[in-house]
């Protein structure tokens, strides 16, 4: 970690510094004192050292199972070495050493005259792009994908809200008091008019904002966003037209011999943060909760442990929560479950794997997560389960090898992502088949006892680790425990919880799994910080018992004060969607405060973030003005002024810092410290 830091700073004494001209694009200020080309060249050549020490941390699958927090994890991992099965920490084993261009952001194959990568010997591209528009094209078009990625999971549920509004889905609507106060925000009219046509005009607003084309009000920005960060996007020309739009535009920018600018990229990079925030993020937690309620907190079992043998086990692995509500439902009848127990079985059950679980599971009742994506073929390679349904993202190709080992059968559910082999019982492109979702529950229900009957006698091993963990805290659920939010407040004004911390983000293979996550936890809540969580960092948290109403235990007196008699220091507040929940949190605090929230002593944190949409995340909770912290490096290592654009040089701008150390321990620290600079700033320390 020395040598690392040691080049980090070497690196940084080479870069020049980034100011923003009266119209808030960025422009160099300073340069050091090196020529143009020697600067060139040292960076380059510095930067590639720092790549390669960094390459140094990432952990074998030997350092994954000697090191990671959780018992189940190490077992299920010696139980697939002895049978044979690869995971996804074999497979990375066998991609190093991962390439040092690729880790720089500076390898470009976006035309066919490529792939060009820069070196001291081409420090520029077959079309003259050199290190700073390769690296920003390639990070413009991770937040673009992103954006599309939680944008189309938002207009899925925003149609089904709409649809279900207009009686072509047969859904009842759960949300009525949500979507009352939210089309008030709006300014749809609510009085004497009917839920239905109330929810059916919030859904435009929504889509509209997902796929406008003439530029006009972002409306869920407006109705939603702070004012005082409307004037600063304003001010950047950074509002988005609609979230379609931001990503034509970040792949017609980014293209071959489109624009050169590396700041005018990364003003487009904003744009998208933009839109995936307000309508991948916001739109889809809005809809979700319109249509299928807040859901409230209740106390569920968790990890692998949780699975039973003798039952007909159902997964379901993804992010939509349409076909999941209809599957669990049908599940519970009593019909199905007595043809069940006609083939042999005890009953019916359902276990959760990424954010498909997360959803169900305070809504519904009875959905047992597990795991998050990366170690979805742990679960898999126990042999307990007969079904395993797979709707879109964050489900791993591999999955497919794992599950005909063990005759379980996979079903996906979306054109969007198929898996060669599985079985489709899918809501076709134009969705001429929606009105048919009860029918495709009961079918893939069907199937899962036709399953569990064929499977019969299939080894199982479980490992016999399972805990109880609270889930399902919202702003709903504040007000409803403590009378409002002022309780909350008056406890961080007064030091009680020194700050809010957000904890986010999926696993990767470059830290040892979930211990990155525990790591920073421990920090922080033994600092008395309370830390919000959601999405894939939630399983260990939950997995590991920082959910469990005896967590305080595990806080500093004064948060473990507020905390008594049965609350834990980690409050689960959803799926990845589920940010919207954290950024209300925090909002709604700021403003008892009298305060901005960038001024607030809350921060964001991702420390394992591994795919596209991770790097959004992050970028939401930047452009409100909240400091990032991760242990995983973006791929910008190659371009000094993009470094510097990211992580320093929107501070004056934007308010906030992206912070990287691949050492949690180090990381949780450092949160810490800004936390309390934040509160002498605001005269609280």
């Amino acid at each position: 970690m020395k040598k690392i830091k040691e080049k980090h700073e070497h690196i940084h004494n080479h870069r020049v510094l980034i100011g923003f001209d009266k119209n808030g694009i960025p422009t160099i200020v300073a340069k050091s004192d090196h020529t143009d080309n020697e600067d060139e060249n040292s960076f380059i050549k510095d930067y590639m050292n720092a790549v390669n020490e960094y390459k140094k941390t990432f952990p074998s699958k030997q350092d994954v199972i000697d090191k990671t927090p959780d018992p189940a994890v190490k077992e299920m991992l010696l139980r697939t070495e002895q049978l044979g099965i690869d995971t996804a920490f074999d497979r990375f084993d066998r991609q190093k050493p991962q390439c040092s261009f690729g880790l720089a952001g500076i390898c470009c194959k976006i035309c066919n005259m490529g792939p060009c990568k820069i070196t001291q010997k081409s420090p520029k591209g077959v079309c003259g792009a050199d290190a700073d528009l390769i690296v920003a094209r390639n990070l413009l078009r991770s937040a673009a994908a992103g954006a599309a990625q939680h944008g189309m999971h938002a207009r899925e549920v925003i149609l089904a809200l709409k649809w279900a509004a207009e009686g072509k889905l047969d859904v009842p609507i759960m949300g009525k008091q949500k979507i009352k106060d939210t089309a008030k925000l709006f300014g749809i009219k609510t009085e004497r008019r009917s839920i239905n046509k109330i929810a059916s005009e919030l859904a435009d607003a929504l889509l509209d904002d997902i796929s406008r084309t003439l530029p006009n009000d972002y409306k869920t920005i407006a109705a939603c966003a702070p004012p005082e960060r409307r004037e600063v996007w304003e001010k950047l020309d950074i509002l988005p037209i609609s979230a379609y739009h931001e990503v034509f535009e970040a792949y017609h920018k980014s293209g071959c011999a489109t624009d050169g600018d590396w700041k005018s990229i990364m003003r487009q990079f904003l744009r998208c943060g933009l839109a995936f925030t307000f309508s991948g993020v916001l739109g889809a937690s809005i809809a979700t909760d319109c249509l299928f309620g807040v859901g409230d907190r209740v106390t569920s079992k968790v990890n692998i442990g949780a699975l039973k043998k003798g039952y007909v086990n159902i997964a379901v692995h993804g992010h939509l929560p349409l076909l999941v509500s209809e599957i669990v439902k049908v599940g519970k009848e009593e019909k199905f479950i007595e043809l069940a127990k006609s083939k042999g079985a005890k009953g019916i059950r359902f276990y959760g794997i990424c954010c498909s679980g997360l959803a169900a599971m305070y809504r519904y009742g009875g959905v047992i997560p597990l795991s998050n994506a990366v170690s979805a073929e742990l679960v898999l390679a126990t042999g307990a389960l007969d079904l395993w349904v797979a709707d879109v993202q964050d489900v791993f190709p591999s999955i497919m090898d794992v599950a005909r080992c063990f005759k379980t059968v996979v079903i996906t559910t979306s054109e969007s992502a198929r898996l060669p082999g599985a079985e489709r019982f899918e809501y076709d492109h134009h969705h001429s088949n929606i009105e048919r979702t009860r029918e495709l529950a009961e079918k893939i229900v069907l199937r899962a006892i036709e399953s569990f009957d064929v499977r019969k006698g299939m080894p199982v091993y479980i490992p016999p680790y399972e805990v109880e963990a609270e889930v399902g805290f919202s702003v709903e659920y504040i007000y409803k425990r403590f009378g409002s939010m002022q309780p909350l407040a008056d406890a961080l004004k007064s030091g009680k919880i020194l700050g809010i911390v957000n904890m986010v983000g999926c696993s990767n293979p470059k830290t040892i799994y979930e211990k990155s996550t525990v790591d920073v936890a421990d920090v922080l809540i033994k600092n008395n910080i309370l830390i919000l969580s959601n999405g894939c960092a939630s399983f260990p948290l939950m997995k590991l018992g920082y959910c469990g109403k005896d967590a305080g235990n595990k806080a500093g007196n004064s948060l473990k004060e507020f905390l008594s008699p049965d609350l834990p220091p980690v409050w689960h507040v959803g799926e990845c969607i589920d940010n919207a929940r954290s950024s209300g949190i925090f909002g709604g605090l700021a403003n008892l405060c009298g305060k901005k929230i960038y001024e607030m002593p809350f921060a964001f944190t991702s420390p394992e973030w591994g795919n596209e949409k991770g790097i959004d995340a992050a970028l939401g909770f930047r452009l409100m003005g909240v400091n990032s912290y991760h242990c995983v490096e973006a791929q910008i290592y190659g371009s000094k002024n993009v470094i510097e654009f990211l992580k320093d040089g929107t501070k004056e701008l934007l308010g906030s810092t992206m912070n990287v150390d691949a050492d949690p321990v180090s990381l949780g620290n450092k949160i810490v410290e800004d936390i309390k600079l934040k509160r002498k700033a605001l005269g609280w320390d």
